[in-house]
């Protein structure tokens, strides 16, 4: 059942936020992690099925892609309505796409890196998928930066730097918050999880 809903939910959105987006060529640049992120889940699926909670994250994640696929990241409405209630002079959107890079792939690389049995204690362990996290938060300003290189004015939605000269800087800062807070606030939850999987059925 729970499938089935995760599925609706994904394909709803995806279906909505490929109606007319602002342009297809960004919509593809920022959908297309999250058309990746399906396929990956669909072959793992039976010999590695993951917890609740990070099939949770992921879908909420892919949601994240898709809104700003649609939209491009720098002019989601609603974060251009919420500017001047706390005097912000950009759309915020991205850096909560940049969040959410940290805190969804915490929790991915905790998983893998626990019932892979990679690291044992979980002092190491923690650093490990903060550091995970930046190097994919870099790869992915990399990612950015040679799509601006092949395409000049044309990735600048893409960017979505909106004049931020800092916005490399802050995007990583963002993913670093994300993924220490998912660490801090998602561990306890996500150790019951794992301890169901593993349980003899």
């Amino acid at each position: 059942m729970w499938k089935a809903i995760w599925l609706g939910i994904y394909f709803i959105v995806l279906i909505w936020s490929a109606i007319e987006p602002k342009g297809y060529f960004i919509w593809i640049l920022e959908v297309g992690p999250a058309l990746i992120g399906l396929a990956i889940l669909a072959l793992a699926y039976k010999k590695f099925p993951l917890t609740p909670l990070l099939y949770a994250l992921i879908l909420i994640h892919c949601i994240i892609l898709m809104v700003g696929g649609h939209y491009t990241y720098a002019e989601v409405p609603l974060f251009d309505t919420i500017k001047p209630w706390f005097g912000f002079e950009r759309n915020h959107y991205d850096r909560l796409g940049h969040f959410a890079q940290g805190f969804v792939p915490a929790i991915i690389a905790r998983e893998i890196l626990i019932r892979l049995e990679v690291v044992r204690g979980a002092n190491w362990r923690n650093v490990i998928i903060v550091s995970i996290c930046l190097a994919f938060s870099a790869f992915y300003e990399l990612i950015e930066w040679w799509v601006a290189v092949l395409t000049g004015s044309a990735a600048d939605e893409f960017l979505a730097t909106q004049g931020d000269v800092w916005d490399t800087q802050s995007d990583m800062a963002m993913a670093l918050t994300g993924a220490i807070l998912a660490l801090v606030l998602l561990s306890r939850w996500h150790d019951r999880q794992l301890a169901k999987l593993n349980a003899p059925r």
